[in-house]
């Protein structure tokens, strides 16, 4: 059995706070001469506990990617049911962390809980004989970052307040599906995200973000980004969407052909709130303005 540093946690987002986590871990794996591993769970524990729909940062295999390239060598996913609930917080310690992992240092973040009712903490790990480092909660401003506030700042479109308390751009993955085609007869050709796997969608507008290609495990590893103005919603000017969709254009490119590819979308800021436009024209002008500001945001800055 090789020895572990383990991380706790859902590690949904993988953001700065969890980061913390995951860099005391990959130090001390380094320090010790152990393998720094990590235990996530999917679904999310609190659609299990408490019946609620959460909304995810990152799919489960982008977490796990995200993971392994800050330096975790190994990501455990113990699936969340009602039985894995109720388990005691001693017989988790010695089934997943001991058995499974062959943990000999163990890294949570402060306050800390596991287990049936959220009755194991700190005290408990010790207790099963792990060696435990609590690291301190990580702010920005005068609140800790979290990933119920990434999602409240995104429920609100902040996408820029998202990007800062992530580290980097939140993202929507997909596979590009045939929408009304409208698009293109009016000279702004989109990718629609088909199904995104539980994925957050901000909130319905104009945003300036990036569309990337080059699926590695998810992972949309060494590949470009293009630059592109992004709507979300129901595009109320016309009356034949009744569903939210998430539509991306490439600026400038008439050429590319994405339908049944698996892309990502990137939002780096929010141009402007959905809007209904008197006829054609108004859209159209509107339209224009959007991708001028998604140009000199992503491409003149």
């Amino acid at each position: 059995m090789i020895e572990s540093v383990v991380t706790i946690g859902v590690f949904d987002g993988v953001h700065r706070g969890h980061r913390a986590l995951i860099d005391t871990t990959v130090a001390l794996a380094r320090t010790e001469g152990l393998r720094p591993a990590a235990v996530t769970f999917d679904p999310h524990p609190m659609t299990v506990v408490r019946g609620l729909e959460i909304p995810l940062l990152t799919t489960p295999a982008r977490r796990r990617a995200l993971l392994l390239a800050e330096g975790i060598a190994h990501v455990h996913v113990c699936h969340f049911d009602a039985e894995r609930a109720q388990q005691e917080p001693e017989a988790f310690v010695e089934e997943v962390l001991i058995r499974d992992l062959g943990a000999r240092m163990v890294v949570v973040g402060e306050g800390f809980r596991f287990g049936r009712r959220a009755s194991g903490d700190a005290g408990t790990l010790r207790a099963g004989g792990l060696i435990v480092h609590e690291v301190p909660t990580v702010s920005a401003g005068i609140d800790r970052i979290s990933s119920t506030r990434i999602r409240g700042a995104l429920v609100e479109g902040d996408v820029a307040e998202a990007r800062a308390l992530l580290g980097r751009p939140h993202r929507l993955e997909g596979v590009v599906t045939h929408g009304n085609k409208r698009g293109r007869t009016i000279g702004y050709p989109t990718a629609n995200l088909g199904s995104m796997d539980r994925l957050l969608i901000p909130a319905d507008g104009v945003y300036a973000g990036w569309l990337v290609r080059g699926e590695i495990a998810h992972g949309f590893d060494g590949e470009a980004a293009l630059p592109a103005a992004i709507s979300i919603g129901t595009n109320p000017t016309f009356d034949d969407v009744f569903e939210r969709r998430v539509e991306a254009y490439v600026l400038d490119r008439d050429d590319l052909d994405l339908y049944g590819e698996y892309v990502a979308i990137d939002f780096e800021a929010r141009i402007r709130g959905m809007e209904r436009f008197d006829g054609i024209d108004a859209l159209l002008a509107a339209m224009a303005r959007d991708v001028a500001q998604a140009r000199s945001i992503l491409v003149d800055r």
